[in-house]
This record gives structure tokens, sequence and C-alpha cells, in this order.
């Protein structure tokens, strides 16, 4: 069976071993997935903090969704899927599930700051690029596109 469901904190591991997972999809670096254990990390205090919402299918998260508000908007933090269900309209159910939590929490627009490899998968819900986040890790740069979609 397969449930929309508010996350609680005592499953913030599991959600971070969801994420983890879902990075690593895109064959980025171990060094980099490391350099990036603190980002990927959910906290309690962070599911305490910003409404998080998971696919649950047989008791277990295959995917999840945060929103985060700052300064007068509605960021879309977190979005992944668990590699094996990639591809099966998980990502689609659970971003138009995100929208209307959106809306219901007044949010005239929703922000997201994108894995580049997610792009295009934005781009097919709705969502544009409004501007790029620059960001460096092991010495690299990259170019994070800011989209948003509105509400």
């Amino acid at each position: 069976m397969i449930a929309i469901q508010r996350v609680i904190p005592e499953q913030a591991k599991e959600l971070t071993a969801l994420t983890i997972a879902a990075k690593r999809h895109w064959n980025y670096p171990e060094e980099w997935i490391q350099i990036w254990l603190p980002l990927l990390t959910i906290s309690p205090e962070y599911i305490r903090d910003n409404e998080t919402w998971a696919i649950v299918k047989n008791d277990r998260c295959i995917s999840y969704y945060s929103l985060r508000p700052d300064g007068g908007f509605l960021w879309l933090d977190n979005l992944w899927v668990l590699p094996d269900f990639m591809g099966q309209g998980i990502g689609r159910e659970l971003f138009q599930h995100a929208l209307e939590r959106s809306r219901a929490l007044g949010a005239a627009t929703l922000k997201i700051e994108s894995d580049p490899n997610a792009q295009g998968f934005y781009e097919k819900m709705g969502a544009w690029k409004i501007g790029e986040h620059q960001t460096e890790v092991d010495g690299q740069q990259r170019i994070l596109p800011v989209m948003e979609i509105k509400l």
C-alpha cells in the first residue's frame, strides 16, 4: 500500500539514508558525497521546523519532500526519490502534493534550488529557471539552477 503522510522526527535517519542513496544515483564522486554529508543529513529538529511529507510503501519511505519558509518565500528544500522507484511517477505525485501544501500555507510562489540533474524534472512540472547559485565542491565550481513555480 502506498500513502502520502507527514513525516515525524523519529524518521530522520531513514530520510537521511534515502537522501544519500538518491544523491549517489547521479554518480557524484564519493568524496563529494562525504563533503555533502552535513547538507544531506536530515535531523529530527529539521523535521520539526519544516513541513516534511513522504510517500510510504509497505511502511518504508520511498520518497519525501520538505518545505522551508525563508524571507517571505517558501522553498522546496528537498525532494528525493529512492533510485529503485525513479521513473514511476512518484516524484511527480509528491511534487503535486508539495504544490497543494504550499498553496494551503498561503504561498504564491514556490522556489527551488535544484541539483543540475533535476532541472529537467522541475521544468516538466512547470517551474522555470530564474537564476543561478554558484557553489564549489572539492575545488570544482558548480552552478545550481534557482527555479520557481507560481501557485
